[in-house]
């Protein structure tokens, strides 16, 4: 990725959009404000924004003392999350690019997070191979019911694969664990507004001062369309990438015979199905839905699947 540039092209990482404006850290840690000269378009993707956080760019210097550049290359990318855009489902929106995990902040209790956008998001982590860890927050408002769905969602989060972590700010409970997890990887931050993200992140770093959001302001429909992100370096080699508060994620790039391939506990069982192209729904010998009746699957998990699949279906997503 990285090679010999001219002594005016230097390589950066984007650490901030504002629309059409970068910030941009160069390797020698100057920052810069970029613009994009010309269209971008990266894998035929059609997407709301063609240069995202976390991307690596070749950018020529427009003026030293303003501390100006342009964009002149983005670098193949690792990786990314998408979702669809808030102001137009048929164009992607890349939240952010070349990440080593991404951590989904939910709670249980003002506001409560549903079951099927935690899917969703993971549904959208599996889909490009980026590990995903669940932080159940605010726990110093549980009660007992709340404490109860938290142990029966970790068991069964766990059972397939992701880290899932207890955290409450009041508490200080699950602080350092969240702090290990964030050690020399690129994370990217999500959650609904007042799952209390930036109040933990905060917490944890408070030389960022994050922007928090009040859990009254999540409740309007329409609100937290605004979908810039912000990369902050912890360490050298440790990066957290915020994000604004959404309401829906909308799946991207994902057809519905290729849906149970994100869900890892059926994944490893397609091969077992009567029919190869069995969408574990009507069709006979499906062993998914064996495995479902059977208790081996989680049922709630199955559910959540045919959820999305019918909302794939009208093209509502």
């Amino acid at each position: 990725m990285p090679r010999a540039l001219s002594s005016q092209r230097v390589e950066a990482r984007i650490y901030k959009s504002t629309g059409s404006w970068y910030i941009a850290k160069a390797a020698d840690g100057k920052v810069y404000n970029a613009r994009a000269k010309g269209i971008f378009k990266i894998d035929g993707i059609t997407s709301t924004n063609p240069i995202a956080v976390g991307d690596y760019v070749a950018m020529d210097i427009e003026d030293v003392q303003e501390e100006s550049a342009i964009i002149k290359e983005i670098y193949d990318r690792r990786n990314y999350v998408a979702r669809t855009s808030p102001h137009n489902k048929h164009q992607h929106h890349i939240i952010a690019s070349n990440l080593d995990q991404s951590f989904l902040f939910a709670t249980l209790k003002e506001p409560k997070t549903s079951q099927g956008f935690i899917d969703r998001f993971l549904i959208s982590c599996e889909s490009h191979h980026i590990p995903a860890v669940i932080i159940f927050n605010k726990a110093d408002l549980y009660g007992e019911k709340e404490m109860a769905r938290f142990e029966y969602l970790k068991e069964i989060y766990t059972a397939i694969g992701y880290t899932v972590v207890l955290t409450s700010v009041e508490k200080e409970l699950g602080l350092d664990e969240v702090r290990v997890l964030l050690r020399n990887k690129t994370t990217l931050l999500s959650g609904h507004s007042g799952v209390g993200k930036s109040t933990l992140i905060n917490k944890l770093f408070p030389q960022f001062n994050l922007r928090t959001q009040s859990v009254s302001d999540w409740s309007g429909k329409g609100l937290h369309t605004t979908t810039f992100a912000e990369m902050f370096d912890l360490d050298p080699t440790s990066h957290l990438i915020d994000t604004p508060g959404v309401r829906e994620f909308g799946l991207v790039d994902i057809s519905k015979q290729e849906l149970s391939h994100y869900f890892p506990e059926m994944l490893k069982l397609l091969v077992n199905c009567q029919f190869n192209n069995c969408m574990h729904t009507n069709e006979p010998g499906c062993a998914v839905k064996k495995a479902v009746g059977i208790g081996s699957v989680s049922e709630d998990r199955y559910v959540s699947y045919l959820t999305i699949l019918d909302t794939m279906e009208d093209k509502s997503y």
